[in-house]
């Protein structure tokens, strides 16, 4: 199978050819000298790039936020409540209902969703709404009921507001209910949207807390029976309770990704140095011993397996990076380095921590749509740690210049799958110091989620040779002029492998 793409501006190089041969880049030039192909792609000046990879989802629950109930920009609880209700009279009768997205920060009413507004709208129903940050949750009276014994666990609220062990116990409930047609459809839904947006690759960071084994490898199975963006998956469970088990029945690339060290700044369970500024009787929690950690990171690396933390607080990062360290002084640097290790999230990095991280060759999972939505002076983070600590949150350049490969991601649906829009919000950082240079951020959001793979192709991701993931925009613009202005081109085509989710069934 070849694929020609012709007249096409590659970076910033107008009248440019790729041929692809075989799934692989196997000839850039000028568009005059390029060789026949089974396909030709007329580009008529398009921008053409490497394809964007989301280095941080998790698909069904994404997809069930696009299929189902979005309460992302709900400006108060009673606009809340009133989409509930409406989503309630529109839903098919059984079943649970679920919806993510909402954010009482700035509401008028001061608080949150209860269980008493739920009941007063769900006739009888079980629901799930997941905060913003999905770390914690408003349920109602029916939902609990599914889940005996939630009043005793850590993070229960007789209001029906869950955080901790109660949450992730409730969660489990709610996307447990889920039937397999539902989780298809939200599937399906997920990586239509993702190949509309230029995406190529997505890393789902599943995991007993987040989704099932079967969630995931039904996941995995649909990428591959059907066209359109990759699945990298991770799985986020203990060595000691069989993480490294399913990885390799699986295939999966690490034991990790979403492995809950601590929780989320919004819902003070980030484990945080200091105590929270809005909450000063909490500093959040750790969810493991460090010699738990420890006992992980020496079987992934004995393994030869990346492991992976969701580690948010400073706090949690310390902790994870000192289990590295530790084994590093057990095994070696070399083998650490080997294994790349990721941290996910890191939004607080404490001092001497990006010195070990590019000693060790960690890399940093980062979404740049949370800065955009929280940080600044008068964002949730200055409210929940101070201005200072704020301000210091997701420092990408800090991170960029020592050396350390950050990997662009949405955690979507925490935040919406958009990839332009997280290269742009990197960039225009709310603390000005802490933004990426343009291509670097461009190059995070394309090359750097290959290398937090450990997939890379030596020479670059347009070089003969690298996978045919590319995305041609509808745009006339250079790269550099696309970011500088910030512009959002429409994705024309995405090719996966060489593989166009428009074009199946061409030779």
């Amino acid at each position: 199978m070849s694929v020609l793409l012709t007249d096409v501006t590659v970076g910033d190089r107008p009248g440019r050819a790729v041929h692809v041969v075989d799934g692989r880049i196997g000839w850039v030039g000028g568009a005059g000298d390029a060789p026949g192909a089974g396909r030709t792609v007329a580009g008529e000046g398009a921008l053409l790039t490497p394809a964007f990879v989301d280095a941080h989802v998790h698909a069904t629950a994404t997809g069930l936020a696009l299929t189902g109930l979005d309460l992302h920009g709900r400006s108060s609880l009673g606009h809340a409540v009133a989409s509930v209700a409406d989503h309630v009279r529109r839903s098919p009768p059984g079943g649970v209902l679920l919806g993510t997205g909402w954010d009482e920060t700035g509401w008028p009413e001061g608080r949150g969703l209860t269980r008493a507004d739920l009941d007063a709208v769900a006739d009888g129903r079980p629901v799930y709404l997941a905060r913003v940050d999905v770390h914690s949750a408003t349920v109602s009276t029916a939902l609990l009921d599914l889940v005996p014994g939630i009043a005793g666990l850590p993070g229960f609220g007789a209001d029906g507001r869950l955080r901790l062990d109660a949450h992730h116990a409730a969660r489990q409930a709610a996307f447990g209910a889920v039937t397999a047609p539902q989780r298809r459809a939200a599937q399906r839904a997920t990586l239509a949207a993702a190949a509309g947006l230029g995406i190529g690759s997505l890393h789902e960071m599943a995991g007993p807390e987040v989704s099932g084994a079967d969630d995931l490898a039904e996941l995995i199975a649909l990428a591959v029976e059907e066209p359109g963006p990759r699945v990298v998956g991770y799985w986020g469970e203990l060595s000691e309770r069989g993480g490294l088990t399913l990885v390799a029945e699986l295939g999966l690339a690490g034991a990790g990704g979403d492995l809950f060290c601590d929780g989320a700044l919004g819902s003070h369970t980030a484990a945080l140095g200091r105590p929270y500024s809005d909450r000063p009787e909490t500093a959040g929690e750790l969810r493991f011993d460090t010699g738990t950690l420890v006992e992980h990171v020496r079987a992934c690396t004995l393994a030869g397996v990346q492991a992976g933390f969701h580690c948010i607080g400073d706090a949690a990062v310390g902790q994870v990076l000192d289990a590295i360290g530790a084994v590093v002084d057990e095994l070696g640097v070399a083998a650490v380095r080997a294994c790349r290790h990721r941290l996910e999230h890191l939004e607080m990095v404490g001092p001497g921590m990006a010195a070990r991280m590019r000693a060790w060759d960690v890399v940093a999972s980062v979404q740049p749509a949370f800065d955009a939505a929280w940080g600044g002076p008068e964002g949730m983070y200055a409210e929940r740690l101070g201005v200072d600590r704020a301000l210091a949150c997701n420092p990408f350049a800090e991170l960029s210049d020592a050396g350390i490969t950050l990997a662009l991601g949405s955690d979507a649906p925490v935040t919406p799958l958009d990839p332009w829009g997280g290269v742009h919000a990197a960039v225009d950082h709310r603390t000005t110091a802490s933004g990426l240079r343009p291509f670097d951020s461009f190059d995070a959001a394309t090359h750097g989620g290959w290398y937090a793979a450990r997939d890379e192709h030596a020479a670059g991701p347009l070089a003969v040779g690298a996978p045919a993931d590319l995305a041609l925009w509808a745009t006339d613009a250079t790269l550099s002029q696309v970011l500088a202005d910030r512009a959002r081109p429409a994705c024309r085509e995405l090719l996966v492998a060489g593989v166009s989710s428009s074009a199946v069934g061409h030779p």
